[in-house]
């Protein structure tokens, strides 16, 4: 007897090939600043694979331009790395409505300063097989924005900026000082970095007659990297 094929599981109903599996998407958040607008100005960007772990960080000083040619820069660049490696999907994410709408269709670009670099974005991310750019609010861009002013403070000789976050905490006893300044509690955290935070006292108002204890901020807390 004749064995005959095993059916072909992937395939349709009458024998279409299965719909190929669409490529997971890599995340890149851009960002561009310029200090005077126009004035010294870089971009920043943070590239993610598809889980999600940071796989570069872009930052580059371009000279002196604007913010929108500096978010156009930093698109670019972004567009630029993935066609370096090969990447078939790539969501852009900007706090920069102008960028978002123009790359959309939805705002014409007028500006001449801007057109080149919007014709090269766009030829670019066209060759992307599956491409999109969305807007993200400032704070969800932080990494790449700090990234940018990196690039500024580098150049201009600037230490760079010290990265404050704000996260909710319980609430936390403050220790009973005297009325000299402040006080801080020291504590290391859970995370796989165990980094130290410092959590920082303050002193009311000075009342007269009226011994002077610190107080905590109980509900949102500004925390320092140690």
């Amino acid at each position: 007897m004749a064995l005959r094929n095993p059916p072909n599981r992937g395939a349709g109903l009458f024998g279409e090939p299965a719909p190929e599996a669409k490529p997971l998407a890599w995340r890149a958040n851009v960002d561009g600043g310029s200090r005077g607008n126009p004035g010294p100005a870089s971009y920043g960007v943070v590239v993610r694979d598809p889980r999600g772990e940071i796989v570069a960080r872009l930052k580059k000083y371009i000279g002196r331009s604007t913010n929108n040619v500096a978010e156009y820069y930093g698109l670019i660049a972004a567009l630029d790395y993935a066609q370096a490696n090969s990447i078939k999907a790539l969501r852009v994410e900007s706090d920069s409505e102008l960028l978002v709408k123009q790359m959309r269709g939805q705002y014409k670009v007028k500006s001449a300063d801007l057109k080149p670099l919007y014709e090269r974005a766009k030829k670019m991310s066209q060759a992307i097989p599956a491409f999109r750019i969305d807007h993200v609010y400032r704070e969800q861009n932080r990494e790449a924005d700090l990234l940018a002013n990196e690039a500024m403070d580098e150049v201009s000789g600037k230490p760079p900026a010290v990265a404050r976050i704000e996260i909710q905490f319980p609430r936390l006893k403050c220790v009973r000082v005297s009325a000299a300044a402040f006080c801080i509690l020291s504590k290391t955290s859970t995370c796989p970095m165990a980094l130290k935070w410092k959590f920082c006292c303050v002193l009311p108002p000075k009342v007269s007659g009226v011994h002077r204890t610190p107080r905590c901020r109980l509900n949102r807390r500004e925390l320092l990297l140690a």
